[in-house]
């Protein structure tokens, strides 16, 4: 390519992973699994933390407000992504907005005095939010073009592919 005088340049595909029909999908399973964890906490989670032993009852309240708050967070993000992927607003805009919400993060460890006392639906609820965590933190530092620092599970793998190219291609970042 230098014989010809081209100039080339990389192309990020981060953007365009996020506005993939990949994309659609991670958006109807974020909405679907909001939906559900607020009729489980308005209904059968009710019921099921009016019978717990107190320690377990605390854990439950405390449990809960956290994976309100991270779904409420991975709504708003999943929102904007929608928004710019469908032209209704700048990819700047978006990225604006995306900096004000401050996702939580997700606790290293789960567990402790109580947790195996929680109902099972909780903790399957509370498990669904934190791989979907994983995947959007994925997306937004694909899309902002940065990589995800590998912490094992699910969230190394496109880490891990990074890794590899950049190393068969000499490139640091």
């Amino acid at each position: 390519m230098a014989e010809t005088g081209e100039i080339t340049q990389a192309v990020s595909i981060g953007p365009r992973i996020v506005a993939s029909s990949g994309f659609d999908a991670l958006y109807r399973e974020g909405m679907a699994l909001i939906e559900a964890v607020a009729a489980y906490l308005d209904g059968d989670g009710r019921a099921e933390s009016r019978v717990l032993p107190r320690e377990a009852a605390i854990l439950y309240a405390t449990e809960s407000m956290r994976l309100t708050t991270r779904l409420m967070q991975l709504a708003s993000w999943l929102l904007l992504q929608r928004a710019v992927n469908e032209g209704e607003i700048s990819r700047e805009n978006a990225r604006a907005e995306k900096e004000k919400v401050k996702f939580s993060a997700t606790p290293s460890q789960r567990g402790g005095p109580g947790y195996d006392q929680l109902p099972e639906r909780l903790r399957a609820f509370i498990d669904k939010g934190d791989r979907l965590f994983e995947r959007v933190m994925q997306l937004d530092s694909l899309e902002k073009g940065t990589l995800p620092e590998p912490s094992g599970g699910m969230a190394n793998g496109i880490a891990d592919q990074f890794a590899r190219l950049r190393a068969a291609f000499g490139r640091a970042e």
